[in-house]
């Protein structure tokens, strides 16, 4: 029969039996888990409507820049064409919107110096030690008229250099200015030397030798100058000379840049006394195509737009960006396009055929547009440009306009505030996770002070039922 002392004894336990470390963390888990729960179904939602607004941006940004690219290079871009293929062809830079016709009379092509040194047995003769001099400047004749924008090139000669290093020494020194090369023919191995385009360009070579005079094996064999009779002049620079719309104009090489609306011309034959054409125009029914493809574009907005802002369900339903982005698109066609249109020259996307439906979607009046194309093709050709009005240059103001991250009211600062909100959640859930670690580490340092305390306890108790059971076994 248990004794009442051992009873009270066995009532205090032999050990806790817990898992204080698993309860530590337990308890701290559930401490934070309700403010965890709520900052995280607000970062699921916040990110569903960054995802949102970010959509919407990117769609109202991608259709401005491929409308301008559609303008620069696609089929609005002016195509340029010459009546005489032989004579010229054109080049029309993205951004430029030359127009109308011009008269081209090409009477001199751009030419470069070309010169032929005396020939010697072949390329790997030696050339004679010394200093070759490179003068640039305009040859005329038997006279040569220095440009003293540019400094004399001296090239140092060794008594080891051929005609084959020599001519690889002018190349590398002139930068390219001058071209040098080696030609083997019938007389032998001959220094052929070639200059850039453009009167400017011509150049002389001026040698100095060992002494021996300009003869086989010493440098100034080399040396030539207009008035000399070294070598061979083949070629001599020349400027392009052209008149167009009977303007005589020149140009240092054949590519001439700079034209009236900003195109340019290949120049490849002369025409002397008998004009050619240059023509510059778009095809009228690409306007259509582009306003069909544009508003087309702009419906896939609008449906984006439905979807995203819906009331229920919509990841944008009550946001201000996407009701400015809404309101802005209801005013899209009356916006002024060309604000210096005179008369009845076309000013807005509306004239252009742009309208709004009652439902907020947009259709082409291909009736108005036509009639603006019929009227005034020039100035519906101008609407067409990447300059600073323009249909390209308007959307692309709607577009920035909507994407101010510096507008809380747009759809840029909806998700500016998106992101801010996102970015100080994750410094909450941050700073609770901190929290919450905190908390188990001290209920871990208190349960595990309390396990020591247990086991003091335990160790005690067993002591004094040993005395119990001692005491009761000599009682009896």
């Amino acid at each position: 029969m248990e004794s009442a002392g051992s009873s009270i004894i066995s009532a205090l336990g032999a050990g806790s039996g817990i898992d204080f470390i698993k309860l530590a963390s337990d308890i701290s888990a559930a401490s934070f888990a309700a403010q965890r729960g709520q900052i995280t179904a607000r970062q699921e939602a916040l990110s569903a409507q960054v995802s949102a607004a970010a959509q919407l941006r990117s769609a109202i940004t991608g259709l401005s820049s491929a409308l301008g690219e559609r303008i620069r290079t696609g089929d609005l871009a002016p195509k340029g064409s010459v009546a005489n293929t032989a004579v010229a062809s054109t080049i029309v830079p993205p951004g430029t919107s030359p127009r109308g016709s011009f008269s081209l009379e090409v009477t001199q092509l751009a030419s470069s110096q070309t010169l032929v040194s005396r020939s010697l047995a072949s390329r790997d003769t030696l050339v004679g030690e010394g200093t070759l001099t490179l003068r640039f400047g305009t040859v005329s004749g038997t006279s040569f008229n220095p440009d003293a924008a540019r400094s004399a090139i001296d090239i140092t000669v060794t008594d080891t250099d051929t005609l084959a290093t020599l001519a690889t020494k002018i190349s590398s020194a002139s930068g390219g200015a001058v071209s040098a090369y080696v030609a083997t023919g019938t007389g032998g191995a001959q220094l052929v030397m070639k200059g850039k385009e453009g009167a400017a360009n011509g150049f002389q070579l001026e040698a100095t030798g060992a002494g021996g005079g300009p003869v086989a094996g010493d440098l100034e064999y080399f040396g030539w100058t207009p008035a000399s009779t070294n070598g061979e002049l083949k070629a001599t620079a020349r400027d392009a000379a052209f008149r167009l719309d009977t303007v005589a104009m020149t140009s240092p090489t054949n590519r001439v840049t700079g034209l009236p609306g900003g195109f340019g011309l290949n120049l490849a034959a002369t025409n002397t006394g008998a004009p050619t054409t240059v023509s510059f125009s778009t095809d009228g029914s690409a306007y259509t195509s582009v306003m069909e493809d544009f508003v087309s574009a702009l419906n896939d907005t609008v449906a984006q737009i439905n979807d995203l802002g819906a009331p229920i369900g919509g990841e944008l339903g009550n946001d201000p960006g996407l009701r400015e982005l809404r309101r802005d698109l209801a005013g899209l066609a009356g916006r002024v396009v060309m604000p210096g249109a005179t008369g009845s020259e076309p000013r807005t996307l509306g004239d252009l055929g742009l309208s709004l439906n009652r439902d907020g979607t947009f259709k082409l009046d291909s009736a108005r547009l036509t009639r603006s194309i019929e009227t005034s093709p020039d100035a519906v050709a101008a609407m067409f440009i990447t300059g600073a009005n323009g249909v390209f240059a308007t959307f692309d103001r709607f577009a920035r306009e909507n994407s101010l991250t510096t507008d809380p009211a747009s759809l840029g600062g909806s998700l500016k505030r998106y992101e801010t909100q996102q970015a100080a959640n994750a410094e909450r859930l941050a700073k609770i996770a901190e929290q919450q670690e905190a908390l188990r580490e001290r209920l871990t340092r208190e349960f595990t002070a309390s396990e020591r305390r247990v086991a003091a306890s335990q160790s005690t108790l067993a002591f004094l039922r040993q005395q119990v059971d001692i005491w009761s076994n000599s009682d009896n």
